[in-house]
């Protein structure tokens, strides 16, 4: 359900002060409420009038936070699962499922889907961006097909970075610590035709963990990044371009580093057509190249096109429509002991959606949608869903959904075989031992949501979700008995599953310099095999999820004086079951200090309550995730 908003988690108290270093009155929740997003239906609509299970993380969240990552500063919502593996990567999820290699959560940058189709998750630990040039992050967990796609099965992140207008001038940015070495320039200015520009670069550095017996793991990592975002305001639209390059060297355990590199381009035009209907063309180009000694090195270069047309039909009608196309060329050069057959493989994807929002009364709000999505393995997918949102009261919203949607195979459903070349074994045949199903189909979820937000008092609001999840057709690891058979052990759809709960988070402005920000789920998910399944995934960590039945969170966002605030986060996961990780409480915090209003300094501490502990991974080779204690210095010219 809707959340209060940015700082429903992370709140800005009563004198934030912003990235430009001057101090603003903050924000009442009433105006937070006001707050504009865009991922849940991919038009601007007011957080506390839409229909979803969405939290806003604010530049301000961020910035109070001393988040230095993307899953640092995903830590702050509170309807997202956030595990860390070790010092590079990361198992982030909503609603279940979660896993180092997720795969049932769509993540973008600026509109760019960030997530590999060898797993269809996401690599953390190649995704970078200024903390200080993040606009918001909008998290919505719940399902998102019907505007977003296949994949957006659990839930959506979109990072939203600022306009180039909003970045002018210089700053520089630099933290230093006993696990963290990081440092960031960017200057923005005008361009000579009335549009402006930002340059950035950044640098990170991160030490290696180590395991409970004291090995080192080699997971630190190095990493550089440099971009750009230029910005025009036209007569009846905008136009905006940005890209990024990066390039980095990962550890991992007794193997030669993990080489990484890519870069992007995207462009982004949007029109006013009438008063009543507006135009977006979007067109991105990204290549990644991921070289993993003793797996695969992988080239990945993707055209991605993007077209929606918003119209208002009448005074009671707004439809949104429009279609993709995503064509990737994917190059994988196999290892002997891991193979993606065929290594060369070309992949393409074509959508077209239509949504219709109806007003049946000013109360009363109906939001009717569908998308037809073809992929390369599967054909086309039918993702519907359908939405209602009542207004019983100013200040009040009750609404519920009921979606279709489907997380379509990838490469390492299909195409993994291992090792790569065929073994020979007893009567001389010849298979491997692991293999992608042929006949692997797209796992599919039916999702019901109920949801309530209110804003009783202008110091308090609060939202709740109740859901309930049907998955059929979910991936399992089965032996392979038939002389026919091409491997010892395929991928096929013999499993169901069930998750239900509820998420809760609210905020209270408990004085006008202090405010209070808390959020809990409760969850169940419980995966069964169908009859006649022998399922082994869960003799391979690569392949088992794992989730608890609860986790909350506490924020205390206070502001000591006109020139320094202290923000402290209290968290807690529960247990995980398989493979089992106890249950934690870990406490984050920042003291903030604008030493002068072109300079502030950060002391940011991190798991705090303990000298070490533990969060994802099996014994004995998983990680501790140590307590760090940083120093940040930014300056702005």
């Amino acid at each position: 359900m809707v959340l209060l908003v940015a700082t429903t988690l992370g709140g800005a108290p009563a004198r934030a002060m912003v990235a430009d270093g001057s101090v603003i009155a903050d924000m009442s929740l009433e105006q937070l409420s006001d707050v504009i997003v865009t991922s849940v239906s991919r038009q601007e609509e007011r957080l506390d009038s839409t229909a979803a299970s969405v939290f806003v993380i604010s530049a301000g969240d961020i910035r109070r936070s001393g988040a230095q990552s993307l899953p640092e500063a995903l830590r702050l919502a509170p309807n997202l699962q956030v595990a860390q593996v070790d010092a590079r990567n990361w198992a982030v999820t909503a609603r279940g499922f979660n896993s180092p290699f997720e795969n049932k959560l769509l993540v973008l940058i600026d509109g760019r889907s960030i997530y590999t189709p060898l797993f269809s998750g996401v690599f953390w630990d190649a995704q970078d961006v200024v903390m200080e040039d993040v606009e918001r992050i909008e998290v919505i967990s719940g399902p998102g097909a019907t505007i977003w796609g296949a994949n957006a099965v659990n839930g959506v992140i979109n990072v939203i970075t600022r306009a180039s207008a909003d970045t002018r001038g210089g700053q520089l940015s630099a933290i230093g610590g006993d696990r963290d070495k990081n440092g960031s320039l960017r200057y923005g200015g005008a361009l000579p035709d009335g549009g402006t520009y930002r340059v950035y670069g950044k640098y990170q550095k991160l030490n290696d963990t180590f395991t409970a017996a004291g090995v080192n793991t080699n997971f630190g990592m190095q990493r550089t990044q440099a971009g750009f975002r230029a910005d025009w305001g036209l007569r009846e639209g905008a136009l905006s371009v940005s890209g990024d390059g990066y390039q980095g060297e990962l550890g991992q355990f007794a193997a030669l580093p993990v080489h990484i590199s890519g870069a992007n381009l995207i462009g982004r035009l949007t029109r006013k057509l009438s008063p009543d209907a507006n135009m977006r063309l979007q067109v991105i180009l990204d290549h990644t190249e991921r070289n993993q000694p003793g797996a695969f090195v992988e080239r990945l270069s993707t055209l991605d096109l993007d077209a929606q047309h918003d119209v208002r039909l009448g005074e009671r009608n707004v439809l949104t429509w429009g279609g993709g196309y995503r064509h990737s060329w994917d190059r994988v050069a196999n290892s002997p002991g891991l193979g993606f057959l065929p290594g060369d493989l070309d992949l393409h994807w074509a959508n077209l959606f239509a949504q219709d929002e109806y007003a049946v009364t000013p109360e009363l709000k109906l939001t009717a949608g569908a998308k037809v999505e073809h992929n390369h393995y599967t054909g086309a997918e039918y993702l519907p869903s359908l939405r209602l949102a009542w207004t019983p009261a100013p200040g009040q919203l009750v609404w519920s959904s009921l979606a279709r949607t489907v997380r379509a195979p990838s490469r390492f459903d299909r195409d993994l075989h291992a090792p790569s070349a065929p073994l020979t074994v007893a009567g001389g045949r010849r298979v491997y031992l692991y293999g992608g199903g042929p006949a692997f189909e797209s796992e599919v979820a039916k999702v019901l949501e109920l949801g309530y937000r209110a804003r009783p008092l202008p110091t308090l609001s609060w939202s709740a979700t109740a859901f309930y999840s049907r998955y059929d057709r979910l991936r399992t690891l089965e032996p392979q008995t038939g002389p026919a058979a091409p491997a010892l052990f395929l991928f096929e759809n013999l499993a169901r599953g069930r998750t239900r709960g509820i998420e809760m988070w609210g905020s209270w402005q408990a004085a006008p310099v202090w405010r209070l920000n808390a959020g809990l789920v409760a969850q169940r998910v419980r995966i069964n095999p169908l009859p006649g399944s022998h399922d082994m995934s869960a003799t391979n960590p690569s392949l088992t999820t794992n989730d608890p039945g609860s986790h909350w969170l506490l924020r205390s966002s206070l502001d000591l004086t006109d020139s320094s605030a202290l923000d402290l986060t209290l968290r807690h996961m529960g247990a995980l079951p398989r493979p089992a990780v106890p249950s934690y409480y870990e406490l984050d915090g920042q003291w903030l200090w604008q030493a002068h209003p072109a300079m502030d300094v950060a002391l940011i501490g991190r798991n705090l309550l303990h000298r070490a502990h533990l969060e994802y991974g099996a014994a004995p080779g998983r990680s501790l995730i140590e307590r760090s204690v940083q120093l940040k210095l930014t300056l702005r010219f």
